[in-house]
């Protein structure tokens, strides 16, 4: 479903399971070591992406705010209805009814929502603002390529 603002939600479908390969090995990021055999087994990702099932959505990024922290133009986030906001967590927030994805953080007595990328300024927030924090992201599903 797409918002004014061009973010797309995608409601999350627990019956449906999303079963694909997977090799019980480990892959080094570091030095190369010698090919090992691997079993083969399915595993399915909702089980291991989602934890509240009926407040989970997915949602599509638009834009570049929060790139120093993994969330690319086109990223899909998994975000949680269900989670409270902690400090250093990342989350989608309304704001004066747009949608945007960043952390929230204390400025001089002053709170901000607070990008990722040193080409975007924190937004004030104040009594005259509307914020609800929308949900907790949880994970940022990447495209490669």
């Amino acid at each position: 479903m797409p918002t004014k603002a061009g973010l797309e939600i995608f409601r999350y479908e627990p019956k449906k399971k999303v079963l694909v390969p997977y090799i019980d090995s480990k892959v080094n990021a570091g030095f190369p070591s010698p090919a090992q055999d691997y079993t083969e087994q399915k595993l399915d990702l909702n089980e291991h992406l989602i934890k509240h099932p009926s407040s989970t959505f997915i949602i599509r990024v638009n834009g570049t705010s929060m790139i120093d922290e993994g969330i690319c133009d086109k990223s899909l986030l998994i975000v949680d209805r269900s989670l409270d906001y902690k400090k250093n967590t990342i989350a989608v927030a309304s704001i004066n009814g747009e949608f945007t994805v960043k952390k929230i953080d204390r400025i001089k007595g002053k709170f901000y929502l607070v990008g990722a990328n040193k080409e975007f300024e924190p937004i004030p927030v104040n009594e005259e603002t509307e914020l609800l924090i929308w949900g907790i992201v949880t994970w940022v599903l990447n495209p490669k390529y």
